[in-house]
């Protein structure tokens, strides 16, 4: 199976910042592209931090309420020192967290999801930044069409990987949700099937309708029995 790359999904025509960029013209570039956030970058292109708006709206949310109604924030030395700065430097958050144009959408989506970000920088083997890919773009994947998941699924899947005939086995695709219907030699086979669908890029979900003639998990699980009580210690 072939997956798609963050090098497929991520831009390449990234809004980026210098360190000494202002406090206003970052907030402004936010705006003009209608972007959550902006990496900034050192004079090689190779990224130091990334600043959001979360990191902008933190200089607001210090300010102590005119009407003194709400209690002043508690806040960190770094926070604080983050929340008085005016360029991206002292407001960033350091260090940006990268990706790699060769890394699956399962492993950004993984470290975004870890990470809690939106947005990933991508860089090179250099570390030098050549695009960035957000969550959007990994949905992205969800955008296939039907027929070209059932054909992803009958060639590869089912031809190429298991070896078996497309006609053994009846695909169906609707929405990004497959159903497989059919009989197969062993059962060992028919969950390998259902795991390696659920791989394919664009896939909802995946509806078993699956038989086989032989059970073949059984005898594996009895012989792996067989090697555990022969090899324990109390055995005679």
């Amino acid at each position: 199976m072939r997956h798609r790359m963050v090098g497929e999904l991520m831009t390449s025509a990234v809004v980026c910042v210098r360190p000494d960029a202002s406090f206003k013209e970052i907030a402004r570039l936010l705006a003009e592209h209608d972007i959550t956030s902006v990496p900034v970058l050192d004079d090689q292109d190779r990224p130091l931090g990334v600043v959001s708006e979360a990191d902008l709206l933190r200089h607001e949310a210090t300010v102590e309420d005119p009407a003194g109604l709400l209690p002043a924030p508690s806040l960190t030395d770094r926070d604080r020192a983050r929340s008085l700065a005016t360029t991206a430097q002292g407001l960033m958050s350091s260090p940006a967290v990268c990706a790699r144009p060769e890394w699956t959408v399962v492993e950004a989506a993984r470290l975004m999801d870890r990470r809690g970000c939106k947005r990933l920088v991508v860089v090179d083997e250099a570390g030098r930044r050549i695009g960035v890919v957000s969550r959007s773009d990994l949905l992205r994947v969800f955008l296939r069409h039907d027929p070209a998941i059932r054909e992803e699924i009958r060639h590869d899947v089912l031809v190429k990987i298991l070896g078996l005939s497309v006609d053994e086995i009846d695909v169906q695709v609707h929405e990004g949700q497959v159903t497989l219907a059919g009989t197969l030699e062993h059962r060992s086979v028919a969950t390998a099937l259902a795991g390696l669908c659920r791989g394919v890029d664009g896939v909802v979900s995946v509806t078993e309708n699956l038989r086989y003639r032989s059970d073949d998990t059984l005898a594996n699980r009895a012989s792996a029995g067989q090697q555990l009580t022969a090899g324990h210690p109390g055995h005679r």
